[in-house]
């Protein structure tokens, strides 16, 4: 069963979601929070599978309380609710430790699948979604940070590098696979030692951390 909990300042959308979640057999709603510091607590006590985050809140906003969870080593992963696939605030919520984000107005289906991709320990966002979401906030936040050198990188073999010089470009396993002239197996082991070595929880994180130490750039 997974775990679910409801983090929106709109109590008409939360009862929605609930609807929708609590008619699938393997889901459960256990908790609901209107805004974001609300939501940090429940996540501590709680600590629901996944986290179902709005952005736009009053008080703590879900960016601040996102990165709150993540920090805190709480193990409930974060799925970011927007309004554009290129929302002003999506970027900040990868940045701040989601496992991805879901439109508002996404089909019911896509949202139950994205709560299960995230509870199984993947990113919702799709690789070329990914790139291009981090692409147009590389070059239109003035918050993105310079590139810079991180000691991390150096636990990497050059094939691992190689494979998350891939994944940052927006490949899949298979097309990375035939990219590096690897089968997809080999890739999977790759991208499963890569996380850990960088001590990220999932794909999207390891773009994010690609671009922002300038392993790959924008363009490239």
């Amino acid at each position: 069963m997974i775990s679910v909990l409801l983090v929106d300042d709109a109590p008409l959308l939360r009862m929605g979601f609930r609807m929708v979640l609590e008619a699938q057999p393997d889901v459960a709603v256990v908790g609901e929070a209107g805004d974001g510091a609300e939501a940090v607590a429940l996540a501590a006590r709680l600590c629901p599978d996944v986290v179902l985050m709005d952005v736009r809140m009053p008080g703590v906003d879900g960016i601040e309380a996102t990165a709150r969870i993540t920090t805190a080593g709480l193990p409930s992963r974060v799925l970011i609710l927007t309004t554009f696939d290129l929302d002003e605030y999506a970027f900040a919520a990868l940045r701040a430790g989601a496992a991805g984000f879901l439109l508002k107005n996404a089909h019911p289906s896509d949202l139950i699948a994205g709560i299960r991709t995230v509870a199984a320990g993947d990113g919702v966002v799709a690789p070329r979604i990914t790139r291009q979401l981090i692409e147009a906030f590389a070059r239109q936040s003035p918050a993105a940070p310079a590139p810079r050198a991180d000691v991390r990188l150096g636990r990497l073999t050059d094939r691992e590098r190689e494979v998350l010089v891939e994944m940052a470009r927006g490949q899949s396993n298979a097309e990375i696979a035939d990219s590096l002239h690897l089968s997809e197996a080999t890739v999977k082991t790759h991208v499963s030692r890569i996380l850990p070595k960088l001590e990220l929880r999932d794909r999207v994180q390891a773009v994010v951390f690609a671009y922002e130490v300038g392993l790959v750039v924008v363009g490239s």
